[in-house]
């Protein structure tokens, strides 16, 4: 009679050790699952950024560039931390009696695919021609004009961190005034955080867009886009432009955004 007693006694203590498991297993499956919904959200916008499907302007983490530094044309952005990096270095080699302006900064996916639709399309020259009328053989126009730009939604320029400085063409760069600012890049800019992605073609960057002197990257930021990207885009996400198509007979992820100076990885 007293065990029968004892086990009245303890079914509600037991039965409340078994709800409250319960209730433990609930919130803890409940919490993955708000994670598992948060991490999808944020890879989200991350991809957003990542292909430069925003506006510079309306973000807060984004300053104009000074005027008195833009030649580009037009108002242009890059990020904070870019920007006062970028400044710094100007200040230094300005009392080296070097000029740097910018020429592009930020270009977001609509930007970005202006500039690829126009060569496609013959509206810009390349190389002193139309390449419509040049290259009418698609596969091999999108080939070529992939030597110096990058497709919409696969640029650097859409990140924040990376700029042409002076004169976005390799002449300029072959000029004596073009080679002292190079040459004083090479020497300073590292120590300002930044770092040239598009060096010259060799055995540790067999891929990719041909030497860009006047593009540079501030690695401290980008380095980590870089691998965002690696993680989160596919190729299959690289589309809406003339001639996108043709992305699949490409890497573009592996042979191009990935294919850069090892000093900026």
């Amino acid at each position: 009679m007293s065990l029968f007693v004892l086990f009245l006694f303890l079914i509600p203590a037991i039965s409340s050790f078994f709800l409250n498991l319960e209730q433990k297993r609930a919130d803890k499956l409940l919490l993955e699952q708000g994670r598992i919904f948060e991490k999808i959200k944020k890879d989200k916008q991350d991809k957003i950024y990542l292909t430069g499907k925003f506006d510079p302007s309306q973000r807060n983490d984004f300053s104009p560039v000074p005027a008195e530094l833009n030649i580009g044309g037009y108002k242009m952005y890059l990020r904070k931390e870019t920007l006062d990096a970028f400044l710094k270095m100007e200040e230094a080699a300005e009392k080296d009696n070097v000029d740097l302006k910018i020429a592009s900064a930020t270009r977001n996916f609509d930007y970005q695919k202006k500039l690829w639709n126009d060569k496609w399309t013959g509206v810009k020259i390349v190389d002193g021609k139309s390449l419509l009328k040049s290259i009418p053989d698609e596969l091999e126009r999108f080939k070529k004009i992939l030597e110096y730009s990058a497709v919409p939604g696969a640029s650097r320029h859409h990140w924040g961190t990376d700029f042409d400085i002076n004169d976005a063409t390799p002449e300029y760069f072959e000029t004596e005034k073009g080679e002292k600012v190079y040459d004083w890049l090479v020497e300073n800019a590292p120590s300002f955080g930044f770092c040239q992605p598009y060096n010259v073609k060799e055995s540790e960057r067999a891929t990719g867009y041909n030497e860009e002197k006047w593009h540079w990257s501030y690695a401290l930021l980008s380095k980590n886009f870089t691998e965002e990207y690696r993680n989160l885009i596919k190729n299959a996400d690289i589309k809406g432009f003339d001639g996108d198509e043709y992305v699949p007979s490409f890497d573009l992820i592996n042979d191009y955004v990935l294919a850069i100076n090892p000093d900026c990885l």
